[in-house]
């Protein structure tokens, strides 16, 4: 953000990309936890991340979807792997992407590490073809 509070213009791009890919919904719920002591790191998620990377032209959101799901699953971070997933109805990434990324995890990242993502691909997957887990998402 600007010194006087004003929102740079790559926290404003950045939040747009944030709001397209993750849905209004999850990114309100994100921000009705900020705190004073979060606000510094949650700009810097705003503008670098969002701003800087996903709002960038080279790649399509889907892409990214699919990139930034091998990376999360690689390391192993479980809850960003499942929010990027979800994800997929925004971008339009496919389930048959998530998997073909998963693959490549298994060659370039280990088997283990693959099979747990796939772990959480499928009860991600699965609850988002509920009917109450979409309404829960998208309300």
């Amino acid at each position: 953000m600007g010194g006087d509070d004003t929102p740079s213009e790559r926290y404003v791009s950045g939040m747009r990309t944030r709001r397209n890919v993750l849905g209004d919904a999850h990114v309100d719920r994100a921000e009705a936890r900020k705190s004073e002591f979060d606000a510094p790191f949650q700009e810097l998620i705003v503008e670098a991340a969002w701003g800087h990377v996903w709002s960038r032209p080279q790649w399509t959101p889907r892409e990214r979807s699919i990139v930034t799901i091998a990376l999360m699953a690689a390391l192993g971070h479980d809850e960003e792997l499942a929010m990027h997933i979800r994800a997929c109805r925004n971008t339009g990434a496919s389930d048959a992407d998530i998997r073909e990324a998963l693959l490549h995890v298994a060659i370039y990242a280990g088997v283990p590490a693959a099979n747990h993502a796939i772990a959480i691909a499928k009860k991600v997957l699965g609850e988002m073809q509920e009917p109450s887990a979409a309404e829960d998402n998208n309300g």
